[in-house]
């Protein structure tokens, strides 16, 4: 300090410059966050890239509703085990229009990238489950399942990955078998 400006008594008005010089740290930390975020972040795409991803999930969202259809809808009062798929693709194809009408406006939407891969390799996966589960019943795939998405998409440890897969794997047969009778096809029976 300069021997103009008056000196403080000693613990008067420390914790403002305190408070001032905390203020400056946390700003200069989400100042630091941001931009490593901001580094991190894939190429803009443009509105191509929302059409072509609304389309994507315009043709799942149809597939979806045609898949549970074909399982048989029912009524509200006697549901068939297609109606609440047939609800929820009828959703995805809503959305899905919505998103195609107004993403061509848009220009937020990331250029596809390889991490982009991950995300059609987790669906892949999903569909093959649904292709095993009458063949070889439940156990095996989504066990298979938790593996491919905590070890391989996920990056999770070996050891995690497989206690979360079998636990996961256990806790969804107690669910569906047991708690909610639902039929579905299994190796182990308890």
């Amino acid at each position: 300090m300069s021997e103009t400006q008056p000196r403080p008594a000693p613990g008067a008005d420390q914790g403002a410059s305190d408070v001032d010089h905390e203020h400056d740290i946390l700003a200069e930390i989400k100042a630091e966050v941001a931009q490593d975020l901001a580094d991190e972040r894939p190429p803009a795409g443009g509105p191509a890239y929302q059409v072509a991803s609304a389309l994507f999930v315009l043709l799942v969202g149809l597939a979806g509703a045609w898949l549970a259809y074909g399982y048989g809808i029912g009524s509200l009062r006697r549901p068939g085990p297609g109606l609440w798929p047939f609800i929820v693709s009828c959703l995805i194809v809503v959305l899905a229009v919505v998103l195609l009408v107004v993403g061509r406006h848009l220009d937020d939407t990331e250029k596809f990238t390889r991490s982009s891969l991950l995300v059609a390799v987790g669906a892949a996966t999903f569909v093959a489950l649904g292709f095993l589960l009458p063949v070889v019943g439940f156990e095996i795939p989504a066990v298979l399942l938790g593996i491919v998405w905590l070890r391989f998409l996920g990056g999770e440890s070996w050891r995690s990955t497989i206690v979360i897969s079998v636990l996961t794997t256990a806790a969804f047969y107690g669910l569906f078998l047991y708690a909610l009778s639902v039929p579905l096809p299994h190796l182990i029976a308890l």
